[in-house]
């Protein structure tokens, strides 16, 4: 039986304030947010107590893919270039060599624990090879962070730069596994093609909103923040829709206009 509207916008707000009032207590705790809302999500879902039942892959990709977006934009826009400029390199080979090691021995173990072949064996490394994005701003950002140096700028846009990287591995190793006859050497104009594009159109799309928030002279101040949300969403569907990596977009969108001045900026 299909639930109702009511119902299901009834457990979705009581979700979102637990949510909410967890982010609270893992504040005073000391335990990482994220933690908290997966135990939620566990207790509500169809093998905990709250017997939500759900099984809808597209939804969850779709979802997915909006909340990492916006994640991945925020993370840029509350970047501060001066301070993640000296780090670049660094974070580079992390977020792209260090992945590819990552996966490449997680594929080891899963083989040897799973005996799955080599391929599965990647697939699964490549699927869990990057850091989480959401997780590490949130820890960095805690008061109980204190990390010295270039170690937290370093560790944020690795962590807001390598999920690119693992979407293209993972992708590639269903394309190889979908096609057998493929050689993996085929990936490499596709990983140039995907950070390039990425990376181009991010920028430009970066430029575009500054120009756009201090050029349109909207009535209402309220309305600048849902041009923006909607700026992010068009850089990324533009960006996925030519070939390029949308989240990388996002990132490098968001970290232009978050060092840039525009109206309305604190707010």
């Amino acid at each position: 039986m299909q639930p109702s509207i009511e119902y299901i916008l009834l457990v979705i707000a009581v979700l979102i304030l637990v949510s909410i009032l967890a982010n609270k207590v893992s504040g005073r705790l000391g335990v990482p947010a994220l933690l908290i809302f997966l135990l939620v999500g566990m207790l509500a879902g169809s093998e905990g107590p709250g017997g939500i039942y759900f099984n809808d892959p597209w939804i969850a990709q779709a979802v997915g893919v909006i909340a990492l977006t916006y994640i991945l934009f925020s993370g840029g826009l509350d970047t501060r270039w001066s301070e993640v400029r000296p780090v670049l390199p660094q974070a580079a080979v992390l977020s792209t060599i260090g992945v590819l090691l990552t996966a490449l021995l997680m594929a080891g173990l899963a083989i040897v624990v799973f005996e799955v072949s080599l391929l599965e064996g990647f697939l699964l490394g490549a699927v869990v090879s990057s850091t989480d994005a959401a997780a590490v701003f949130s820890i960095l950002r805690t008061k109980r962070a204190s990390l010295k140096g270039m170690l937290r700028p370093l560790l944020e846009l690795e962590s807001a730069s390598n999920d690119p990287m693992a979407v293209f591995l993972t992708i590639g190793a269903i394309t190889l596994l979908l096609n057998p006859n493929l050689s993996p050497l085929i990936l490499i104009p596709l990983f140039i093609q995907q950070m390039a594009v990425g990376g181009l159109i991010g920028y430009g799309m970066g430029k575009v909103m500054v120009y756009l928030i201090n050029r349109l002279k909207l009535e209402f101040e309220g309305l600048y923040p849902v041009l923006t949300l909607a700026l992010v969403m068009m850089t990324y569907g533009v960006t996925a829709s030519l070939g390029g990596s949308g989240f990388l977009a996002a990132y490098i969108a968001g970290l232009v206009l978050g060092n840039s001045m525009f109206i309305h900026k604190n707010s």
